[in-house]
């Protein structure tokens, strides 16, 4: 068994991992959080404690730590002594913190796919670019590392390995759809770091269809899916992570990622886009200041995290996946329902945040118990599912099933 986990970041989603590692530091043990501002992991300790989120006495300490630096991680790895580090900082620092855990010898998680800062929308398959080419010498050292550790990607991959195992004989195709129907009350502002949320859609949008690799742009495709709880909803075709993965391993001849915009997003993003706004790229104004336009609109928007009190609604992912089961066409969605105030009245973060994080804590229970502890690099879909879904029903995210029987909890 694996104990003590080091959570890297200290942004909305390591505030949610941080109280659900709490309230199972049973399995856990001891919990330290990292950040490059020590001030903001000793405030989401404070919350934690205030909240008596841990399960028993144990130790949560708050350290500063540039995670862009491989060897400063390792270290932090062996001077706090943590088998499981939880990588929960922006994406640009995968690499050089998953360099850290191979290093020190700890189990790696995260929640998204690396991303180089100079670069946007990379040829596809994205894993292949940065963590896969890190598989070999996981293996060499017999690391566990779990790429993709929040909802989507995550829960949507685990979804779609058990329609594979259990419900069907072939599958066709998996649309991976992702709808907030919530409101926070604000003019505009995103669920998430604005900088890594905007990249994902300047470029082109990447899906897998008859086998092959199809560029749009965004917004360019859209479509209407009659949902669960949240009823009919427009989502436009995106790019995103799990497509990457999920066309490669299980080998499905069409995966698409469907996220779903309000008007108002739409309008703002075409017109940065438009004006250049959304680039990466560095300019010099009148002055003679360098700034990037990018950074720039991150720094005016509201910070994710101060969304949460007043958000309200729900939010409804999954995978609506097609093919067969004996001998007959088969159709089922795969999906959860979660709830912003619930969210906010337990770990005082919004819905976005809790189902990202909450899988990370799953598959760190995982590991700790042993039955993820793959000793090699897998992404979610190459691990039991059902032992996942199963620990994030007890977390707060459960599973519900539809299709040609009704609608009803996914029976684990």
């Amino acid at each position: 068994m694996k104990r003590n986990v080091l959570i890297i970041g200290a942004g909305g989603v390591a505030k949610v991992v941080a109280h659900k590692c709490a309230q199972n530091n049973d399995v856990l043990g001891d919990i330290h959080i990292a950040s490059r501002t020590l001030a903001k992991c000793e405030s989401i300790i404070a919350d934690v404690q205030a909240k008596g989120a841990m399960k028993r006495p144990g130790v949560f300490a708050a350290h500063q730590v540039d995670a862009m630096n491989s060897a400063a991680v390792a270290d932090l790895i062996r001077a706090t002594g943590a088998q499981i580090v939880l990588n929960l900082g922006a994406s640009f620092v995968n690499m050089s913190v998953l360099d850290g855990c191979i290093a020190a010898g700890a189990a790696y998680l995260d929640t998204a796919i690396h991303e180089d800062p100079a670069k946007v929308c990379e040829a596809p398959p994205w894993y292949a670019n940065y963590e896969w080419a890190r598989r070999d010498a996981c293996a060499a050292a017999g690391v566990t590392a779990i790429l993709g550790c929040g909802f989507d990607p995550g829960v949507v991959n685990a979804y779609a390995r058990l329609a594979a195992d259990r419900y069907f004989d072939r599958i066709d195709s998996i649309d991976i759809i992702d709808i907030n129907v919530g409101s926070h009350g604000r003019w505009f502002a995103t669920n998430f770091d604005p900088e890594i949320n905007f990249r994902e859609f300047t470029g082109q949008v990447w899906s897998w269809q008859k086998g092959a690799w199809v560029a749009n742009q965004m917004f360019e495709v859209g479509q209407d899916w009659d949902l669960p709880v949240v009823g009919t909803q427009k989502a436009y075709l995106t790019g995103h992570d799990e497509v990457h993965s999920l066309s490669q391993i299980l080998k499905v001849p069409n995966v698409r990622f469907w996220m779903g915009f309000g008007e108002r997003y739409i309008q703002v993003f075409t017109v940065l886009k438009t004006l250049g706004l959304l680039s990466e790229k560095p300019v010099t104004t009148a002055e003679g200041l360098e700034v990037v336009p990018l950074k720039v609109v991150k720094a005016v928007l509201p910070d994710p995290a101060s969304l949460a009190p007043d958000y309200t609604g729900k939010t409804c992912i999954g995978d609506l996946i097609r093919g067969e089961k004996d001998g007959a066409p088969a159709e089922a969605f795969l999906y959860n329902i979660a709830d912003h105030a619930e969210a906010y009245a337990e770990v005082g973060s919004q819905g976005i945040s809790y189902t990202a994080g909450v899988p990370a804590v799953a598959a760190a229970i995982l590991i700790a118990e042993g039955t993820w502890d793959a000793g090699g690099m897998r992404n979610v879909e190459e691990l039991p599912p059902a032992p996942f879904l199963a620990v994030l029903d007890r977390l707060g995210l459960p599973t519900r099933l539809r299709d040609a029987e009704g609608d009803r909890p996914l029976p684990l």
